[in-house]
């Protein structure tokens, strides 16, 4: 016997992922887009991310995105841009993540400084959109630091 239950009528602007269980606490997420991937439950396994790694991943990587098209805007050249993301959960069911903080490193050759802090800020306040979910559930903190990029002295190049 199949069972279908609907909760609700799709909004035009409604997007579906879908998951399927495979087995022993793995499932494959398959996103709006049609992209797969392998998401893994059993932390003692761990073979694949668990849906909260991925919740970091998604946070780090929409901040990102807005950071780097706004720095991009401001003819601000980044060379290198990695962002660390850690979370902190509550210990008791749902575990969810009561914390996150997002340090931003960039790396650049004479990065404005004000320039980098408008568009963490807003990344932060205006354009993530999974910022914007998390909130005001998850305080985030948000912090950067600007490494300058020097050339090579043997071929001039810029690392």
């Amino acid at each position: 016997m199949l069972l279908c239950y609907s909760f609700s009528a799709m909004a035009a602007n409604e997007v579906t992922a879908i998951v399927r269980f495979v087995s022993d606490d793995l499932f494959v997420g398959i996103t709006p887009s049609g992209h797969s991937i392998t998401l893994d439950t059993d932390s003692n396994r761990s073979i694949a991310p668990s849906p909260t790694e991925l919740l970091l991943l998604a946070a780090g990587a929409c901040t990102a995105t807005d950071v780097a098209s706004i720095l991009k805007k401001k003819r601000q050249k980044l060379t290198r841009y990695v962002i660390e993301v850690s979370g902190v959960r509550r210990e008791d069911y749902p575990r969810k993540y009561t914390s996150i903080k997002v340090h931003h490193i960039l790396t650049g050759r004479a990065l404005a400084q004000n320039a980098v802090a408008q568009a963490i800020e807003l990344s932060d306040t205006k354009y993530c959109s999974v910022a914007a979910t998390l909130r005001p559930g998850v305080e985030i903190q948000t912090s950067f630091e600007i490494i300058e990029d020097t050339p090579d002295p043997t071929t001039g190049e810029v690392n």
